[in-house]
């Protein structure tokens, strides 16, 4: 609600919503069944925030690599905040304690694309880091852990092919 607030007051609101194709299409990407099925990854609040950030992570690296992103990168993130806020005040978080969820949650997604950001300039598997971050309590069997590490690879190999305007547009590559 602030966030809308203080978007209204310094009139980026028309400028952020030409990412919404974005969001909306990283969103799609991360509920998509394989990742609860073949992944195995639970399908739980946290399963699914897992994903989506994860998914997330790697658009925004994408949109590191294209210039004159760094504005739009920022909005998308707007983005997710302001829909992570709506979610924790749907399931029940008080005024109080959306602030501080908020913060976890952007937190997370720091780590995470900080994370995404090393690994891939680096040429490393993905591997601990997906067992790090969404296989957090237990170890998946070997085809588990294949399928997430490979819908992820696939999701970057997809994305590479992605221009700044099909970013825009909402093309993800997937």
């Amino acid at each position: 609600m602030m966030l809308q607030v203080i978007r209204k007051l310094f009139g980026n609101q028309r400028d952020q919503d030409a990412l919404v194709p974005l969001y909306n299409a990283a969103v799609a990407a991360a509920r998509e069944p394989h990742w609860f099925v073949a992944g195995q990854v639970p399908d739980t609040v946290d399963g699914r925030f897992d994903v989506l950030i994860s998914v997330l992570s790697l658009i925004l690296v994408r949109m590191e690599q294209l210039s004159g992103q760094e504005q739009n990168s920022v909005w998308l993130t707007e983005l997710f905040i302001e829909d992570m806020d709506g979610q924790l005040r749907q399931i029940g978080v008080g005024d109080h304690g959306v602030g501080k969820h908020v913060g976890k949650i952007m937190g997370a997604l720091g780590g995470r694309l900080e994370a995404f950001r090393e690994a891939l300039a680096n040429g490393d598997a993905l591997d601990p880091l997906v067992l790090r971050n969404i296989y957090t309590d237990e170890q998946p069997d070997a085809a588990v852990l294949a399928h997430t590490v490979g819908a992820l690879n696939a999701h970057w190999a997809a994305l590479q092919n992605v221009d700044a305007q099909g970013l825009l547009a909402g093309d993800i590559g997937a």
